[in-house]
């Protein structure tokens, strides 16, 4: 088990870099496929693979996305990049989409799905009932062909 724990945090430190005492990020383009398979390693070096039944996973996202929520609450409509937003307040939003996204990423796992191509399904779906010659203005959908 201290094997694994050890291998585990050497991965994840491949990805952060270390100085001053503490980890920093650093930017890469990151696979739903490298999530999954580094939240399945997490969870099973911490033995908590018994514990993430789909059941369970959703309720914790449920929670997560809640905890989502809550940041935006009370703040009425934010402008695109969160421009009047402090770094605490942006990293805190970090945070929880992370969190949201990470249970999301392991459910799908744990159901033997394939998110991402799920994802460029919908996409295509999506493409096909909402086709581009509809433009939406003002919340009127209007026709581009004549």
């Amino acid at each position: 088990m201290l094997r694994k724990l050890l291998n585990f945090r050497n991965k994840l430190a491949k990805n952060m870099e270390y100085s001053n005492n503490e980890y920093t990020r650093t930017t890469r383009d990151v696979s739903l496929h490298d999530l999954s398979r580094r939240l399945a390693e997490f969870a099973e070096v911490r033995g908590w693979d018994q514990y993430h039944s789909p059941r369970n996973l959703l309720l914790a996202l449920v929670g997560e996305v809640g905890e989502l929520s809550e940041i935006f609450q009370w703040k009425g409509e934010v402008a695109k990049g969160l421009p009047n937003w402090s770094c605490d307040d942006k990293e805190h939003l970090e945070e929880e989409l992370s969190d949201v996204l990470l249970y999301l990423v392991r459910l799908a796992d744990v159901c033997g799905l394939d998110l991402g191509q799920a994802a460029l399904t919908k996409i295509v779906k999506n493409a096909k009932k909402y086709p581009a010659t509809t433009v939406i203005t003002d919340h009127n959908p209007t026709s581009t062909s004549n």
